[in-house]
């Protein structure tokens, strides 16, 4: 069995590949700083004999008694309230943070896995996206710290294959949803469920053309442990998501219809530099690791719907958003789409 640290394992995704791995019978060593993750998503977790969490913040070097086999790199702020609070922390943490557990897999001989995101295509020039894109970011805009960020990320663990051998995997990751989202963080499908379970209007940017692809976390999950399992010579970059391309409006609705409700939408000004459409190519996963998310939306919703539900227990603040409230109804917001 592998011992395997996972920087940012308490936040969303951490904690879920924390379990996954013990579960499969690994010790794990958790390495957060609680900037955005949060300790009760590893709360049942901390009594576990092959559990074991340093509070660390990966900026600064860190230190790891024993052997390390696999380092998975999960550690930065991945929603835009969460990564524009502290941008130059964003940039460094991609930048500091990297080099620093480079450094430890290079001294303990281990494999790298780099957390990178679909934010590195920006706003798409293409219908969907494939890892052979080079991007279309504004590199000086306020998501640019997030974007470019991973993008120097992605270069420091290429030069370090390229220059020194080392092993590395690095994985695109578009958005992604399921219990431990944190309800604060800003993202589509935490806001519209919280929004409706508090019994307030959905809040919708620009007329919810744009589109996104939701990826269930338990899908996402295993393809980040097929693609650390994987040959060597599999480096990267591989999208990770679900193809299923789905309008912001359409997210509200199903939302709104697995609650039994019937939807306002609350509209707002499109903030700086939104993407038009996510939309992963995933041939290359389907290829070289076997992997496809199956888990179909309205199972994913209710499974997320179920974990706010007991999260929340009382009633939390209104998330709120620079711009003019309008609510509509549903058929109001799909004319303004049309």
């Amino acid at each position: 069995m592998k011992r395997i640290l996972i920087a940012g394992g308490a936040g969303f995704l951490g904690s879920h590949l924390c379990e996954r791995l013990v579960g499969r019978g690994h010790t794990v060593v958790c390495v957060d700083n609680f900037r955005t993750g949060r300790r009760a998503n590893i709360s049942h977790l901390l009594s576990h004999p092959r559990f074991r969490f340093m509070e660390h913040d990966i900026t600064r070097p860190l230190t790891v008694l024993g052997r390390v086999d696999e380092i998975y790199n999960l550690a930065c702020p991945a929603s835009p309230p969460h990564y524009q609070r502290d941008p130059r922390y964003t940039v460094m943490v991609n930048v500091l943070g990297v080099a620093n557990l480079l450094d430890l897999a290079k001294l303990k001989r281990a494999r790298i896995l780099q957390a990178s995101t679909s934010e590195v295509y920006g706003d798409p020039l293409n219908e969907e996206q494939v890892e052979s894109d080079w991007g279309n970011v504004n590199c000086t805009g306020p998501r640019a710290c997030y974007d470019e960020g991973k993008r120097c990320a992605e270069s420091l663990l290429f030069d370090a294959w390229r220059l020194y051998d080392q092993p590395i995997k690095v994985v695109r990751i578009f958005n992604t949803y399921g219990p431990r989202m944190d309800e604060n963080d800003g993202r589509i499908v935490s806001n519209f469920i919280t929004q409706a379970l508090n019994d307030q209007p959905m809040t919708v940017y620009g007329d919810g053309s744009q589109t996104r692809s939701f990826c269930y976390v338990d899908d996402l999950v295993d393809g980040l442990i097929r693609l650390m399992e994987s040959p060597p010579d599999i480096t990267g970059p591989i999208n990770l998501g679900n193809p299923e391309e789905l309008t912001v409006l359409r997210v509200a609705q199903r939302v709104a219809a697995l609650l039994k409700m019937k939807p306002n939408i609350v509209l707002r000004p499109l903030p700086t530099d939104d993407p038009r459409r996510r939309r992963p190519n995933i041939a290359r996963a389907q290829a070289l690791l076997g992997w496809k998310p199956t888990t179909p939306l309205d199972v994913g919703l209710v499974r997320t719907i179920t974990y706010f539900r007991r999260h929340l227990g009382e009633p939390v603040a209104a998330l709120k958003a620079p711009g003019r409230d309008k609510i509509v109804s549903i058929e109001v917001a799909r004319a303004a789409r049309a």
